[in-house]
């Protein structure tokens, strides 16, 4: 007499997941809500994006460079910090008045379907 058989173990069907596509980098304003000669400070990503001029859109850092607070609005051409009330340019990041004594570094951005997103 033969010893009774032991089923064989089987696998469970695995779960594979949908190959994903890669993610959108996030989006940080819209072209429609940027003025000209103005930007928008994006405290969330730490940026502020600017347009100095109709179609050149510029990104830089939102991190003063003087203490290191995020700057607070982008009026008069100027991005501006509200600690120590350093301003510097929409068009370049350079300080226009300090204390600060070093620009705002640019951040890579790009721009699809009218909105303005890291690179």
């Amino acid at each position: 007499m033969e010893p009774p058989s032991t089923p064989e173990p089987t696998a469970e069907p695995s779960a594979t997941a949908a190959p994903s596509e890669p993610s959108e980098p996030p989006g940080l304003v819209d072209l429609a809500d940027l003025p000209v000669g103005g930007g928008r400070v994006v405290a969330a990503e730490e940026v502020v994006v600017t347009q100095p001029e109709r179609g050149r859109i510029m990104c830089f850092s939102a991190v003063c460079t003087h203490r290191g607070c995020v700057v607070s609005d982008v009026e008069d051409g100027t991005i501006n910090c509200g600690c120590h009330g350093s301003r510097f340019s929409v068009a370049d990041g350079t300080v226009v008045s300090g204390p600060a004594s070093t620009a705002l570094p640019t951040v890579e951005i790009t721009v699809r379907d009218g909105v303005v997103r890291l690179a």
